[in-house]
């Protein structure tokens, strides 16, 4: 069974931790992630405090395994949600969109672990610094908001460069994946697209059915010009948004155009009009699961491929 230190970090089986995907990573989700193994992880996204306070409940009445939830820095909300997370006690913070150094210390106090998403070697050293639990390398592969360098030039270079544990995503969706994040010295992964497949995600069937027919080709990034790059599936919507910004939209109308549309598309399933972030991994996926189902067969395969290349080692 494949143990690392991400593993007794926080408390769970298997070294697999589900993105925090705004609108998506809800308590089905999530309660099935920890209940299987892994680490669940809720979304915030931009949504209010009530709803997380809501999300939490749900998901606590599900499970009685760890599970965190994702803050996103840039959400009209950031103070709220903080305060919610403190007081609910929860168990693990993991942040994105924005420099979460202002509140770290605060949930250390707590006794709450901090795993920031990062997408460059400066940024994971300045996590570090301030005593973050385990770092999240994000190649630019993943759905959402993303950097600039992939994920297997990235990883090694940000685990040559500090001592805290590191877990990679962006680009893994199977065994293979976990198997090579391990190769590169990471101690996991985190999975976000390849879960939006599965059973219990509440994304819509339309959303789901778009990345089983996706190829390799299928996504694109968009935001560039607004310093905010994001890779979604292709669209009616992202062929606008790529107009817009090749005619010299500003940010603000970029942003405006933007608004609601991740909950159009993943939730109310307007697979045209609506935003699907995704990942490059999505040509992998082609079909529907049980959370269970993704996560043994992850594991085991990874074990597998681990022993097939000692093996290799042996024989040449």
């Amino acid at each position: 069974m494949l143990k690392t230190a991400i593993c007794d970090l926080f408390g769970i089986e298997h070294p697999i931790i589900q993105g925090g995907m705004g609108d998506v990573s809800t308590a089905e989700l999530v309660s099935a992630v920890s209940n299987a193994g892994g680490l669940g992880i809720i979304g915030t996204g931009f949504n209010e405090p009530d709803w997380l306070r809501q999300q939490i409940y749900l998901t606590r009445r599900q499970t009685d395994k760890p599970f965190g939830v994702n803050i996103v820095m840039k959400s009209p909300f950031i103070r709220e949600i903080v305060e919610l997370v403190l007081e609910e006690r929860v168990a693990v913070v993991a942040t994105g969109a924005g420099d979460p150094r202002a509140y770290i210390s605060g949930f250390k106090q707590a006794g709450t672990k901090v795993m920031p998403v990062v997408a460059s070697v400066a940024a994971a050293r300045r996590l570090e610094q301030v005593g973050v639990d385990a770092i999240v390398v994000e190649g630019m592969e993943a759905g959402g908001f993303i950097g600039q360098v992939t994920t297997i030039a990235l990883v090694p270079q940000v685990v040559d460069s500090v001592q805290t544990p590191v877990v990679v995503a962006g680009g893994i969706g199977d065994g293979r994946g976990l198997a090579a994040a391990l190769a590169l010295g990471a101690q996991g992964v985190q999975v976000g697209t390849r879960f939006i497949c599965s059973d219990e995600c509440i994304a819509h069937l339309r959303f789901k059915e778009k990345i089983l027919e996706a190829d390799d080709r299928a996504t694109v990034v968009i935001g560039q010009t607004a310093g905010r790059p994001m890779r979604c599936l292709k669209n009616r919507l992202t062929q606008q948004f790529l107009a817009l910004e090749k005619g010299g939209a500003t940010k603000e109308e970029l942003d405006l155009f933007g608004t609601g549309l991740y909950y159009l598309g993943m939730i109310e399933g307007n697979v045209d009009e609506g935003s699907l972030p995704a990942g490059q991994i999505a040509g992998l996926i082609k079909e529907i699961k049980p959370v269970r189902v993704i996560i043994e067969e992850m594991v085991a395969e990874a074990e597998a491929l681990i022993v097939s290349l000692n093996n290799f080692r042996r024989e040449n």
